[in-house]
């Protein structure tokens, strides 16, 4: 039963909760973490190939006083993923918030992709995250205490950008599948929105791509590209009593972009 009446110092209190971050080696992902850690949930931190990463962000957390393991699976692979889940559970408790950060993205015109590259990039963004789902749901749902599903989309899953026709069809489909969740797991008090960010600033960005820089600016009612902890902040809604009453919306967090006109 969820409490009308939360005092409001508790609506972002994540104390004793456990939550999954998926790419969270670094990034977006790495702010997500922090910022749920520093809300008191307990974090695994997942990667695939940044094991360094991963650990130097438990050692973090832990160093002031939060609570965090470092977690690899294979996120397209359905028994990976089981066997990791299972170690977050033994490790820190049941899961309450999943948070599908991990995902891919390349560069290639519908003209020029081979069809590898096409499933590749379906597989990671998202087989990867119907597993996950999969899995989480399946221990929520036994468990019967409810839970939070926060997915990662992008405002390309809104507009797509040249070269980026598979990456935006992904996060498409990924609003979707959010909202496809929402409407059959809410009667079992699971609750799963997405988040929908557009550039954030990343070390080298203005050197790699100046001109998209200068375009995204001048386009951006705030002025500004966004941060990880923009995007943080807004999971961390979402993954809160704060949000008890949201599910199946999509939080779009690009500093009034797609609220520019375009002619």
């Amino acid at each position: 039963m969820h409490d009308p009446e939360l005092p409001v110092d508790r609506l972002l209190d994540l104390s004793g909760k456990a939550a999954v971050v998926t790419g969270a080696h670094g990034g977006i992902g790495a702010g997500i973490a922090r910022r749920l850690a520093e809300a008191g949930a307990a974090v695994a931190v997942h990667y695939r190939g940044g094991r360094d990463a991963a650990a130097a962000l438990v050692a973090t957390i832990t160093a002031k006083g939060g609570k965090a393991i470092a977690i690899r699976a294979e996120l397209t692979d359905l028994v990976s993923v089981r066997a990791a889940f299972a170690k977050v559970a033994e490790s820190l408790g049941p899961i309450d918030i999943l948070v599908n950060n991990a995902a891919r993205q390349t560069h290639s015109t519908i003209a020029g992709m081979e069809a590898g590259e096409w499933r590749d990039m379906l597989a990671s963004n998202l087989d990867g995250v119907f597993h996950t789902t999969r899995v989480v749901t399946d221990a929520m749902v036994a468990r019967g205490a409810g839970g939070a599903i926060v997915n990662i989309a992008s405002i390309e899953g809104l507009q797509p950008a040249l070269t980026h026709g598979h990456y935006a069809t992904t996060k498409a489909g990924l609003i979707m599948f959010t909202r496809a969740t929402a409407l059959e797991f809410g009667r079992h008090g699971i609750r799963a929105n997405a988040v929908s960010p557009g550039v954030i600033h990343a070390e080298g960005i203005e050197e790699n791509w100046p001109e998209g820089v200068r375009r995204w600016l001048a386009a951006a009612p705030l002025g500004r590209m966004g941060d990880d902890y923009d995007v943080a902040d807004a999971v961390l809604f979402l993954a809160s009593p704060a949000s008890r009453f949201v599910t199946g919306a999509n939080l779009v967090i690009d500093g009034g972009v797609t609220a520019t006109p375009s002619f």
